[in-house]
């Protein structure tokens, strides 16, 4: 259970990291934020970067992974932080994207 546990924790950890330093930096940019939440959010940029170094998986696939990980979470976010309502298309296209990173990183391999 672990062997699964651990890449999708990390995939979640570097989702926060990409998702909310984005997030910050934009709020800084465009809602006229302070400049520290710019700061903050740069630095969770480069940590993000870190993050993603820590699966076991080659770069290209990680970052395949990653993206199906990247757009279930910016979903999420969007519903959690700006009131966007995700609509039964948005979730169904979630929910496909999660089937096929599950196929990519899961797939037992000859």
């Amino acid at each position: 259970m672990m062997n699964y546990l651990q890449p999708v924790a990390v995939f979640i950890l570097a989702g926060l990291c990409e998702i909310g330093g984005g997030y910050l930096v934009w709020q800084w940019l465009k809602a006229d934020r302070p400049g520290w939440m710019g700061l903050l959010g740069a630095l969770l940029l480069v940590f993000y970067g870190w993050v993603a170094t820590w699966q076991p998986t080659s770069f290209g696939k990680t970052y395949a992974v990653y993206g199906g990980i990247f757009v279930v979470m910016s979903i999420a976010w969007a519903w959690y932080f700006d009131g966007f309502r995700p609509d039964r298309f948005d979730v169904l296209g979630g929910a496909i994207v999660l089937l096929g990173l599950g196929v990519i990183l899961f797939w037992p391999r000859p």
